[in-house]
């Protein structure tokens, strides 16, 4: 597979190379803000969710549904009264019990881990919370539980469908008081990521739209992903898994200050290195940096010294800063961004975006 980067101003090759619509997806952003935020007032998720508040909260997930797990985590932050946990297993922590908050996400409702889970928590007594497929095996889990349910109107692959899945969460964490989010908060965030779709349609050429020029940046490179916050890091890792499912393509993700205590050493690497007698430029190492607005002052420095010792190393480096004051809005701004750029990087080399077959390879193998 080639890169093309005039592929990406070509309309006619990101309408024919995207049939599965991966653009479009990420374009309806903002639309599931509000969609995910209505679906789960209408499913009465503000009261029920409420109450005495819970020992933890765990939310069981995988893939492009667990993510939303690890995006609460860092909304409601470091100053939660309780702990969040994001489960990618069939299986809970021994500690999980009648005391703790269980919610349980799937975008289809079929998620066999995610099913195991859910039923694992009923069994040992835990409140539920399932967001998931209308009419699905999630959805009868939780009408036998008496739980509460948020049917969501998800379209197409998990991954497209993040904030659909994400938002009744968010609105069950304010609920419990672990988060501020007025109705005002999730406008806000449809809003930012309308100016992000906006910014990076389709028609806008290259060398104005921010979601293209990453993407160019990150061809025939591969990425290392820091983030500077736990809210950078999940954005980043929300990258790194975009490139391996949209563009089909290798990332590693990390987090400052831990990056700087392994990872780093990778600028003294083989891959770091340029050979300046070479025909054609080879796959080197690129530094993207996540960068937050909330991130500690020591943190700070290390992404400074970080980008400076990359770049005396030939090694490249990309930055992403978050927008906004709410964690949901800077969360947005990052992952909206970020979406695009996974996207567009599979179109320059040809790639559909939608499928996933070495997944659904496995899965069929995994069922014989």
């Amino acid at each position: 597979m080639i890169w093309e980067p005039d592929r990406l101003d070509d309309q006619h090759h990101l309408t024919d190379g995207d049939p599965g619509g991966m653009l479009l997806a990420v374009a309806a952003s903002a639309a599931q803000v509000r969609t995910g935020h209505r679906v789960a007032v209408e499913a009465g998720l503000p009261g029920s969710a409420g109450g005495s508040r819970p020992r933890a909260v765990v939310v069981a997930g995988m893939g492009g549904s667990a993510i939303a797990g690890d995006i609460l985590a860092a909304v409601c932050g470091r100053g939660a009264p309780l702990p969040i946990v994001t489960v990618r297993s069939y299986q809970l922590p021994g500690w999980v019990g009648a005391a703790d908050l269980v919610v349980a996400v799937s975008c289809s409702g079929r998620t066999e881990e995610t099913l195991s889970a859910a039923t694992e928590a009923v069994r040992r007594g835990c409140r539920l919370i399932a967001v998931g497929g209308a009419g699905s095996p999630l959805e009868a889990i939780a009408r036998q539980a008496s739980a509460p349910f948020v049917p969501v109107p998800a379209v197409g692959q998990p991954r497209a469908n993040v904030w659909l899945l994400t938002v009744p969460l968010i609105v069950a964490a304010a609920a419990l008081g672990l988060v501020s989010a007025e109705p005002e908060l999730f406008e806000e965030v449809a809003v930012t990521l309308e100016g992000i779709a906006h910014r990076c349609r389709p028609s806008s050429e290259s060398f104005i739209n921010p979601g293209k020029t990453l993407a160019m940046e990150l061809a025939e490179s591969v990425p290392m992903i820091w983030g500077t916050s736990p809210l950078a890091a999940v954005a980043g890792y929300r990258l790194a898994c975009q490139l391996n499912e949209n563009a089909k393509y290798p990332a590693i993700f990390g987090e400052l200050p831990e990056a700087n205590h392994n990872q780093v050493v990778a600028f003294d690497g083989p891959f770091a290195q340029r050979d300046i007698f070479s025909d054609e430029p080879g796959r080197g190492l690129r530094l993207v940096l996540v960068r937050d607005s909330e991130e500690h002052p020591q943190v700070t420095r290390r992404r400074e010294a970080s980008a400076r010792l990359a770049h005396e190393r030939d090694v490249p480096v990309s930055e992403l800063a978050a927008e906004g004051e709410h964690p949901l809005v800077r969360m947005a701004s990052l992952i909206g961004l970020a979406d695009y750029a996974s996207v567009y990087l599979a179109l320059g080399y040809g790639i559909d975006p939608t499928p996933v077959s070495a997944i659904t390879e496995l899965k069929s193998r995994i069922a014989e």
